[in-house]
Parts: structure tokens; sequence; C-alpha cells
């Protein structure tokens, strides 16, 4: 019960990691942008907040970091997008491949560089029940931070004025500028919006997840992030949970090693992106129950005079 009770935790962990960059991108997209730099604003956003706890100790001046840089490539790809019109894929993954040699080129430095011991958390004394306080009760704040942005987001989105801003600019941008709406200045920012929560992402997983600096480190976290919003069709509990989903089966590698189970590494470690790629082919075996919920207007740039 106990090697379970693990596996639970370390799967909210990995969870954490996805489902704050995907609800990010889900931001993105419900304004009809799709960001592909994801990996790229992770890995800058990791060693900006590693960075700054190794020079200051203070995780929270790191994730602070980690969002700013998160949020200022995200400008930087909203302004190319949005206001001169680049192709929404092509500048993406620019970003992407921008954002890999960057901060491998930045972190060299702190390749042998160490955090300040971890703090541990054991809330209100429930940490100490047997089983559960440890698969629940020991995580860091933004653990539970996420599930609370996931409930937040659905209710704006869903249950106010400005949500429902942002998902008709999504849906009908050219609706939205006869009404009087800045169509450009909602997109920036939503883009901004989900490319500092990717960056709380990449800090978190520097700072938290494993914290330590390695070149390359999100290892296609951010392309997983990406196939989650896909996954639950733009709906911010479904991100949720396919986010838990693939943590646990991300995690469900070293459980198996431990166990001793007879099965190559190779493959084990393949298990969460041949787990994406299967889901997404399932999805799309149905293109009418995904062109039902994915924004009308999304990838598709906007002019105001059309």
């Amino acid at each position: 019960m106990d090697a379970y009770a693990l596996l639970l935790a370390a799967t909210l962990n990995a969870g954490t990691v996805l489902a704050i960059a995907a609800l990010g991108l889900l931001i993105n997209e419900k304004a009809g942008i799709v960001n592909l730099g994801a990996e790229g604003i992770m890995l800058c956003a990791a060693i900006a907040g590693f960075a700054t706890v190794v020079n200051t100790g203070n995780d929270w001046a790191g994730f602070a970091a980690g969002m700013a840089a998160g949020a200022v490539l995200a400008a930087i790809f909203g302004w190319l997008v949005i206001w001169l019109n680049t192709n929404q894929y092509a500048t993406g993954l620019a970003l992407s491949l921008f954002g890999v040699g960057f901060s491998a080129f930045v972190g060299i430095g702190y390749v042998q560089s160490k955090l300040p011991e971890r703090p541990q958390f054991n809330w209100l004394g429930l940490g100490d029940i047997p089983v559960i306080g440890p698969a629940l009760f020991r995580h860091h704040p933004l653990v539970y931070g996420a599930m609370l942005l996931a409930a937040g987001l659905i209710w704006f989105l869903y249950r106010t004025r400005g949500g429902l801003v942002l998902r008709s600019v999504g849906e009908s941008p050219q609706s939205a500028h006869a009404l009087g709406y800045n169509v450009r200045r909602i997109r920036l920012l939503a883009v901004v919006v989900g490319g500092a929560l990717c960056g709380l992402a990449g800090a978190y997983l520097s700072v938290i997840y494993t914290p330590l600096w390695v070149e390359g480190m999100v290892a296609g976290k951010g392309w997983i992030a990406l196939a989650l919003t896909t996954f639950a069709t733009w709906r911010p509990a479904r991100v949720l949970l396919g986010a838990y989903l693939f943590g646990g089966v991300t995690m469900l590698q070293f459980h198996l090693q431990g166990q001793g189970v007879q099965v190559p590494s190779q493959f084990l470690t393949m298990l969460p992106y041949l787990a994406t790629i299967v889901v997404l082919a399932l999805i799309s075996r149905n293109p009418t129950w995904i062109r039902v919920n994915m924004p009308a207007s999304l990838g598709k740039p906007f002019h105001s005079g059309g």
C-alpha cells in the first residue's frame, strides 16, 4: 500500500507540470492562437527559475522569474503572429528551437549547481495519516494550486463576461471586432498569460520536481501539454484529468522498474509519448467531435478589415 501511495503522490507531482502548462496553452487556444513554442518557453523558464533560486535561495522568486521569462517570450511570439501575421505554426516551432538552444547556452554554468535544502510539507498534520497522508497531503502548494487554477479557469471561461469575450474572440474574431472589442489586444493578453503559465510550469520542473538543471530537461513535456488540449477537447477539467493520466504513465515506468518487472527500460521510458500518440490517434477517429469543441478560428490570422 505504501508503494501505491508513493505512486499516487508522484503522479500528482508529475501531472502538475503538465497541468499548469496545458492550462496556459488552453487560454491561448481559446483566443484562437496556437503556440507550438511551449517546449522552448518551458526550457527558458526552467533555467531562469533555477538560476534565480541558486542566487537568491527563494523558490517563489524563482517561480516569478520563470513566469516573467515565459511572458516575455510569449509576448514576442504574440507580436509576430498577431500584429505581423506571421504563420503561427512556423513561428511557434522557431520559438521552440530558440528556447532549446538559448537555455542550453545560458545554463552551461548551472549544470553542477545545487539548490538550498528543499522544504518538506505536512498540511495540518494530515500527512501522517497512513497511506492517504503521503499520497495527498505532503505536496508543494503549487500541486494544489494547479487544481485551483483549473477550477478558476472553468469559472472564468463559463461564468464571467471576460471569459465570454475570450471565447468569442476564438470563435468569431470578426464578430467580436464588430461589437467593439480589440481582438488583437485580447489575443496578445491571452498569449502572455498562457506563456506565463508555461513559464511557471518550467520553473516548477527545475526547482521542485527535479531540483537541478540539465540541458533539455523538459524532455517533450511541452509537446505533451500541447497534445493535452486536444485530448481534453479544450475543457479545463479534462485537461487536469489528462495531465494526471499522463503523469501516472510517466511514473509507472519507475514503479514497474522498482517492482522488478522485466521490461526493457527503453520501452518504459517511451510510455508517456506512446500514450500521447495512441490517445491522439483514437480522438482523431472522430473529426466531428473535435470540430464541435475546437475554437472555430484556431490558428487563423485576424485582419481587422476582413
